[in-house]
């Protein structure tokens, strides 16, 4: 059975720094995973995602703040968050997808075959 478990999460004033973790067990490799969130009251964004071969992407709310890394032999994808901001608030979700495809990261949240619990990140000013 495919799980991920995200951790990292926590209070932080703004300006400073987080890494989410989001480690995947059940499955012999991870393939595209993304990054997303949602704040209370709003819908679940997409933050970052990574494909397969390695190919990111990111919301323009957080280019050039976030990156996102994969540790293949660890089974588990990363989120350096610097540089926070009160609107980076919500709960933060990873998910995987199995299927390799072309490299690239799915473009929907519906092409994700499993999401882990969450996390929460709270900025503060």
């Amino acid at each position: 059975q495919v799980q991920l478990v995200e951790s990292g999460g926590g209070l932080v004033q703004a300006g400073g720094s987080l890494r989410l973790s989001c480690a995947a067990s059940g499955t012999g490799s991870i393939n595209a995973v993304g990054w997303y969130r949602q704040a209370p009251g709003q819908r679940r964004e997409l933050v970052a995602a990574i494909g397969s071969g390695g190919i990111t992407k990111y919301a323009d709310s957080v280019k050039g703040r976030f990156t996102i890394s994969r540790d293949n032999a660890k089974n588990t994808v990363y989120l350096q968050m610097n540089s926070l901001k009160r609107e980076d608030t919500a709960v933060y979700f990873c998910a995987l997808d199995l299927d390799p495809g072309l490299g690239y990261p799915p473009s929907t949240a519906s092409e994700y075959d499993f999401w882990g619990h969450g996390t929460q990140v709270t900025v503060s000013s």
